[in-house]
């Protein structure tokens, strides 16, 4: 389950959790989506999200891309935790219940395995009364590179 009020997630570099909270907040692609970092540490994120009705599918519950999207946002932000870039290798998604429009959902994606070139995250979606939404098992591949974005100057 998430992190509980007042908890905190696991430390790490300042200067890197700074830099991922800014490029999160002007990602295109997590503002389409409503996609709000809630809580990051070394290998750790909390990604939160509310279904909205323009994520509905055609049976009028919430799309699996946009769960996807969810997931996704914890585990970009959770992998490249360390500072250095980490791009996704695989991905294996298990739907368990639909969310109903709405809700409030938080994915929470948490390294359980890391080596010099690959590390491996679970990631579960509840909503807000802890309803497990889904779950992912993600491999990720580390490039060994600085994140492109830790020089920039905060605005």
């Amino acid at each position: 389950m998430a992190l509980e009020k007042g908890e905190r997630a696991p430390s790490m570099d300042e200067k890197i959790r700074q830099a991922i909270f800014r490029q999160v907040e002007k990602e295109p692609f997590a503002q389409k989506f409503g996609l709000k970092l809630v809580a990051l540490g070394e290998g750790y994120s909390l990604v939160e999200m509310v279904v909205t009705q323009d994520m509905e599918n055609m049976f009028g519950i919430a799309h699996g891309g946009a769960l996807f999207a969810l997931i996704d946002e914890a585990f970009e932000t959770a992998s490249n935790s360390h500072g250095t870039v980490a791009v996704a290798l695989s991905m294996t998604v298990n739907y368990i219940a639909p969310p109903t429009t709405g809700s409030k959902l938080t994915a929470e994606a948490k390294e359980f395995s890391r080596t010099r070139k690959t590390a491996n995250y679970d990631i579960r979606v509840h909503d807000e009364q802890g309803q497990l939404i889904a779950a992912c098992q993600a491999l990720v591949y580390r490039k060994g590179i600085a994140l492109p974005f830790l020089e920039e100057t905060p605005p």
